[in-house]
């Protein structure tokens, strides 16, 4: 029985191969995601495989190759310890991640930790429950990735470019994101721009670079009192209370660049109940583009990342460690989208925040597209 539902399947991988025009070996590892085959070839052999309801054999092929077929995801949070993982930015690059795994047969261990990650990232690997573990974020821990790298452990970090960085990384341009954000807001006539975020955590940290790049090249000084250290963490009201000092205190500001779209929306509810108009006294901007961004009142311009790609290249980069390669890093552009939130100038006559509906455009560094995002202004 056993040795008729092999040949069984045998005969289907076979087909498989006969219809897509390859051979068997290209097959088994177009179906396992392995980067060695082209793009193309694997969607041609996984539609193939599909019409033929043709699937691998997770327990036989880890049996020959030693595979788990199991990747680990790991957040970890030290810099955040009461952190959410319903934060609507992991739940976009985590779906994104998943459905990549998925589609090269993997599944997904998935873990929260608020320590150093190096002991579930190598226990994981050693005790054979993950192949290999892509890791969000570095938090605190750029040392000990190094020192995973260093002892060949498989291992791939969506984050910032670092100094002496022994491991690959996949993330987005963050200082270009915090330099066209702050750029947008001087050119809609802002000339006191507050950042809120958390400069401890690298992307962060370059996004705030970005910001005083930008400060610096259009001759404005760099106000230590309008950098505000706004930490992530469960509780939602660290930008609020932020921006709301700065109210209280009567410190002059008209602009506003936020590190999370989730700060730029504490920031527009604390300008609004002091009375300000968004963005007619005070233009924000936020960062991810999170899928509630176009919905807010007024709409939020914001930075865009493009997880859907990030997701697919930290994939593609973990097979290739798993294969025993040393992937190559890489930076994602950004894309400013423009909605009401900061076109300060359009609404500066309205006595009143702009409705729950706007235009907007998007933009990245190589220029401008006319790209509805919204409804009308």
């Amino acid at each position: 029985m056993v040795l008729g539902k092999r040949k069984a399947r045998n005969n289907k991988m076979a087909e498989v191969a006969r219809r897509a025009g390859v051979s068997l070996s290209t097959v088994s590892r177009a179906l396992a995601g392995s980067p060695l085959i082209s793009e193309g070839t694997r969607n041609l052999v996984r539609t193939v495989a599909a019409r033929l309801d043709y699937r691998v054999d997770a327990a036989g092929s880890s049996l020959r190759t030693g595979l788990t077929r199991t990747a680990g995801v790991v957040i970890p949070l030290k810099h955040a310890e009461t952190q959410h993982l319903s934060d609507p930015f992991f739940l976009e690059i985590l779906g994104a991640i998943a459905d990549e795994l998925a589609a090269r047969s993997y599944n997904m261990l998935l873990a929260k930790v608020t320590h150093d990650p190096t002991e579930w990232i190598a226990s994981s690997i050693r005790s054979r429950r993950a192949d290999g573990v892509i890791v969000i974020g570095q938090s605190l821990h750029h040392g000990a990735l190094n020192a995973l790298a260093d002892a060949d452990v498989p291992l791939v970090v969506w984050g910032a470019q670092l100094p002496d960085q022994h491991y690959a990384v996949v993330g987005s341009d963050n200082e270009e994101g915090g330099y066209s954000a702050t750029q947008h807001l001087l050119e809609q006539g802002c000339r006191d721009i507050a950042f809120l975020g958390d400069a401890a955590v690298p992307e962060v940290a370059a996004r705030l670079s970005g910001y005083a790049r930008a400060l610096r090249e259009a001759g404005r000084p760099r106000e230590a009192h309008l950098e505000l250290r706004v930490r992530f963490g469960s509780d939602r009201d660290t930008a609020h209370r932020a921006v709301s000092s700065l109210l209280d205190a009567d410190v002059a500001f008209d602009g506003v660049v936020a590190c999370s779209d989730l700060f730029a929306m504490s920031a527009v509810q604390a300008l609004v109940e002091r009375g300000r108009r968004v963005p007619a006294d005070c233009a924000v901007v936020g960062y991810d583009d999170i899928p509630f961004a176009s919905l807010t009142t007024p709409p939020l311009t914001t930075v865009r990342q493009n997880c859907r790609e990030g997701a697919k290249q930290l994939v593609d980069k973990l097979m290739r460690a798993i294969n025993r390669e040393r992937p190559s890093s890489a930076v994602l552009p950004t894309e400013i989208v423009v909605r009401a939130s900061s076109q300060r100038e359009r609404y500066r006559k309205l006595p009143s925040i702009p409705g729950t509906r706007g235009s907007g455009s998007v933009r990245s560094r190589h220029g401008r597209r006319n790209d509805p995002v919204g409804g009308r202004g």
